[in-house]
């Protein structure tokens, strides 16, 4: 019977292997004693002209055996009687070549040690025998080793500290820590050569930076109670996570599972590095703003948004900045709200402010590294201290759109937009990274680093039946102006029909009621390229939503916007 070798580990346990070694070290001990014992036992394996047993059995009964390690096949190094001719082989045996005939008997039934070992002791050590190990980040995060069955391979893996074996899918892992480690144990492996096929650069480069930042994790204490009881489970979860990798993280859940929420509360609990900066889309601005009140409940002064046209403070009672003010701005709230279409114009205010922790929303908005925004966005995220980066869409099939986000994360890794085209988006001829390669390595260094993501599907038994969620709009200022000429008007029509006899109700009842439709009407065209604004976004986001409108031109608008 012969075994294939199709899998390194032929579908068997370690127990299992180690067994067969055993029994097949033991078969060869006892062929070689009793080869020593007795020097007619050449007739065992080559059958004399006088004997009318057919040659194919006498050489089969002798020499082949059952081995779950290999293929067992012998042949005598010293039989080479004329008796012996090719057409009289064992079919299994194919043919006597050169290698079979030097080769030590049974050693083909061994692991590649085990026969090394003996080739060694008829040849001398000309030459160290190879052994071959292949290291790859699993998705664990761990790094995983990968070899064929050998027992001196699996000695010296155990030497690695925190080793441990995954019988599920049949692999050493280790931490990184110990990688170090284990490339000096492999290497320092007696009388073999061990080719370890080891982590791509980038990899060991991104998986050292991770290791290397300060684990926040203790500073979950300082979040208020109010917010922590509020939170989901899997929300601790994303908030912890930021936390253990310093702070500096990409919470990509899908849109719809909190992830405003769980950055204000990794805010929270790091406080003492406040003002805070939030760079979002224009038409997030407000929502954010009403969100930090709500949740942090600091005066609504303390939170500033730069908007392109309004300055006061009645917004909400926020701190409004416009954006186009001759005069500088000053960045001086305790949460700074601005859009990343700004951020170019204001990034040398940007620069020189001390803003430790910055939040980006829709980070995916970084996406295209020519883009302005992107180029003026990016140093300002490197040069926080904490850095909290937002995106529904991590683009895990275009790779090179992740390129910008992960240099904003860890500038001194991702460093080489080559490096990383070649590796994880089809590198080619003339540099054209728009394919995806290695992908799931890249989400693998991804979650292991800086990533954290969950989909809807993943945590629904968490989510509640149904949530409400209001976004407030950024409308522009002449709009708003006409839209309270109206309620002006309506409300000296509502004192008329007070005041007015009841001949006249009617006509004003008439009047009142035009009023307030008028009202509708303009604030649905008012809010036109506000909501266009935000639909954008959620498309930026690439998930399904329902759109549901009552006024014509508002349905009107969004129909041809989608057709565009």
């Amino acid at each position: 019977m012969e075994f294939g070798d199709e899998d390194d580990d032929w579908n068997l346990t370690p127990e299992e292997l180690d067994s067969l070694e055993r029994d097949a070290v033991q078969k060869i001990a006892q062929l070689q004693n009793s080869a020593a014992a007795s020097s007619s036992s050449f007739n065992a394996f080559v059958p004399c002209s006088a004997s009318n047993q057919h040659p194919h059995q006498s050489f089969q009964s002798n020499t082949h055996f059952n081995s779950g390690v290999n293929k067992a096949k012998i042949s005598n190094p010293n039989a080479h009687d004329s008796a012996f001719q090719p057409s009289q082989l064992n079919p299994v045996l194919g043919y006597r070549s050169r290698a079979v005939e030097n080769a030590s008997p049974l050693a083909g039934a061994l692991p590649p040690s085990a026969a090394a070992k003996e080739h060694v002791g008829d040849e001398g050590a000309k030459e160290r025998p190879k052994l071959s190990v292949k290291f790859f980040l699993h998705s664990s995060g761990n790094v995983a080793a990968k070899f064929s069955y050998d027992q001196v391979l699996i000695d010296a893996v155990r030497k690695i500290p925190k080793a441990t074996w995954n019988g599920k899918e049949r692999l050493w892992m280790f931490p990184v820590s110990s990688l170090s480690v284990a490339e000096s144990v492999l290497r320092d492996v007696v009388g073999f050569k061990v080719e370890v096929e080891n982590l791509d650069n980038l990899v060991h480069r991104a998986i050292v930076a991770a290791s290397l930042v300060p684990d926040l994790r203790d500073k979950y204490n300082k979040l208020p109670a109010d917010i922590e009881s509020m939170l989901l489970p899997f929300q601790r979860e994303g908030v912890r996570f930021i936390l253990q990798h310093g702070g500096r993280a990409l919470l990509a859940d899908e849109m719809g599972l909190g992830k405003t929420l769980q950055a204000i509360a990794v805010a929270a609990c790091v406080r003492e590095a406040w003002p805070v900066l939030i760079l979002t889309p224009s038409s997030l601005r407000l929502h954010w703003a009403a969100m930090i009140q709500q949740w942090l409940k600091i005066p609504s002064s303390d939170i500033h948004v730069v908007l392109s046209q309004y300055c006061g403070s009645n917004k909400g009672g926020f701190t409004i900045l416009s954006s186009s003010s001759k005069s500088s701005l000053h960045l001086d709230g305790l949460f700074n709200i601005i859009s990343y279409d700004v951020v170019q114009k204001l990034q040398n205010i940007l620069m020189a402010s001390e803003f430790k922790v910055v939040i980006a929303d829709e980070s995916h908005f970084m996406k295209n590294a020519q883009a302005k925004r992107t180029v003026a966005c990016v140093p300002v995220i490197q040069k926080a201290q904490y850095a909290i980066l937002l995106s529904g869409t991590p683009a895990l099939s275009r790779p090179i759109e992740l390129l910008k986000q992960l240099e904003a994360l860890y500038p001194n890794v991702y460093k080489n937009v080559h490096e990383y085209g070649n590796r994880y988006c089809k590198g080619g001829t003339f540099g054209l990274y728009q394919g995806a390669s290695n992908h799931v390595e890249l989400h693998n260094l991804m979650k292991a680093t800086l990533m954290i993501r969950r989909l809807k599907k993943d945590v629904l038994s968490e989510l509640p039946q149904k949530r409400r969620q209001q976004v407030f709009l950024d409308l522009a200022e002449k709009d708003i102006r006409e839209i309270r000429a109206l309620f002006c008007e309506l409300e000296v029509v509502k004192g008329k029909i007070k005041a007015c006899r009841s001949e006249e109700v009617e006509s004003l009842k008439f009047q009142q009621k035009n009023l307030i439709n008028k009202i509708y009407t303009d604030s649905a065209e008012a809010k036109i390229p506000a909501v266009l604004n935000y639909l954008e976004t959620v498309i930026e986001a690439g998930c399904k939503f329902l759109v549901f409108a009552h006024h014509q031109p508002m349905i009107d608008a969004i129909h041809q916007f989608f057709q565009q």
